[in-house]
């Protein structure tokens, strides 16, 4: 379908689409296997100017919005979720600063983020604060000018590889959710440590550990908008983020139905492709009919944020919701069309499977985004 995107996008596009396939595809199940971080594509995607699509030309990026960002995220998902995460979790990291950041601090972490000089992490979830992200324990105790933080936040993308860290901690647990405040906390702060790296079902090459604060000093200009504020920063990250998990979701989609696709029209069964039999393709046809939904979907709801929409938590919870169900289901069906051969770590299929799982999951789980849908449909009627 023509999305009608701008010269700068499709040149966005195909730049990362080069990239995925030449640079990500061949090594994907390598970092798979291994579960290194992919510093050596992180270089590349530096190089290439892809960090800064999203962000202003003020700060050493290409101006560009979420849709930009979404574009990258897809392609490269396509080729690995695991390899693109670590540019889709440095994204995520870099949003409440970009969105509630003061001007000194998008002045201080901003460029060097978009030359993709340095990675970035969001730090919300905590071993009992997942879905249920108000109950968080992590607390920032004022002193003088700084902060003094204590917790620790668990499942952090990108943790222990990047170097700048959003922080959600409580500053006054009396108030609850209304207490939280968020910091801007670099690595290599005194009292900031990291967890083992997680052995996952997926996204295997990307890192996820533990980040922990221990008496963590941190200057009171890193606390981002002002005390209080945290739960809606986070909220509102995440409403902008969404879309790109999507994208994320879709590119894997796409990834697995390229696999199913090609193989339908080698494998031979009863001397013919088993591409030429009716169900092999009403499987295919749904296939492409569901990712291009999804794909529409994503990039609709990436537009309106870069809009300037006042509220988009009921469709950013339907774009993530809808293509990650989607990823999931195309690619069991992938796995599916390719049998034996699907089932085997010697392709790509089952790689796709096992990532497309966490889509389902992180940023919040499909079940809490269809919370969110109800909830803001229930309050529009209401309106009426």
């Amino acid at each position: 379908m023509d999305y009608l995107l701008s010269e700068s996008q499709v040149m966005i596009r195909d730049l990362a689409r080069k990239i995925a396939q030449e640079k990500i595809k061949p090594v994907a199940a390598h970092y798979d296997e291994s579960e290194e971080f992919a510093w050596p594509v992180m270089k590349i995607l530096a190089e290439s100017d892809l960090f800064g699509v999203y962000l202003p030309e003020q700060y050493g990026g290409l101006g560009g919005g979420i849709l930009d960002m979404c574009l990258v995220t897809e392609e490269l998902s396509r080729a690995c979720g695991g390899i693109a995460l670590g540019y889709a979790g440095t994204g995520l990291g870099t949003l409440p600063i970009l969105l509630h950041g003061s001007e000194e601090q998008k002045k201080k972490y901003l460029p060097a983020i978009a030359s993709g000089k340095r990675l970035a992490a969001f730090c919300i979830t905590e071993a009992e604060a997942g879905s249920d992200a108000g109950s968080i324990k992590t607390t920032a105790r004022k002193e003088g000018n700084k902060y003094i933080l204590n917790g620790t936040k668990q499942w952090i993308t990108n943790a222990g590889e990047a170097e700048i860290y959003t922080v959600i901690a409580l500053t006054d647990k009396a108030k609850g959710v209304r207490g939280a405040s968020a910091f801007i906390v670099e690595k290599g702060t005194k009292g900031m440590e990291f967890g083992k790296k997680e052995k996952k079902m997926g996204i295997r090459a990307s890192a996820t550990r533990e980040v922990i604060f221990t008496d963590c000093e941190v200057p009171a200009e890193n606390l981002i908008s002002r005390e209080g504020m945290g739960f809606i920063v986070a909220m509102k990250t995440l409403d902008t983020s969404r879309p790109g998990v999507a994208a994320q979701a879709v590119g894997i989609a796409q990834g697995a139905l390229d696999c199913a696709l090609d193989y339908s029209r080698t494998r031979v069964q009863f001397g013919q492709p088993i591409s030429s039999f009716q169900a092999i393709q009403h499987m295919l046809a749904d296939m492409g009919t569901q990712i291009e939904a999804a794909r529409a979907l994503a990039y609709s709801v990436a537009r309106m944020v870069d809009s300037g929409a006042k509220s988009v938590s009921k469709e950013s919870a339907m774009a993530k919701l809808f293509a990650s169900d989607v990823a999931m289901k195309v690619a069991v069906d992938a796995v599916q069309i390719m049998g034996g051969y699907g089932y085997m770590r010697d392709y790509p299929a089952e790689k796709f499977m096992r990532d497309a799982k966490i889509t389902q999951i992180y940023e919040g789980t499909n079940q809490i985004q269809r919370n969110v849908v109800a909830a803001n449909m229930i309050k529009e009627t209401l309106k009426k």
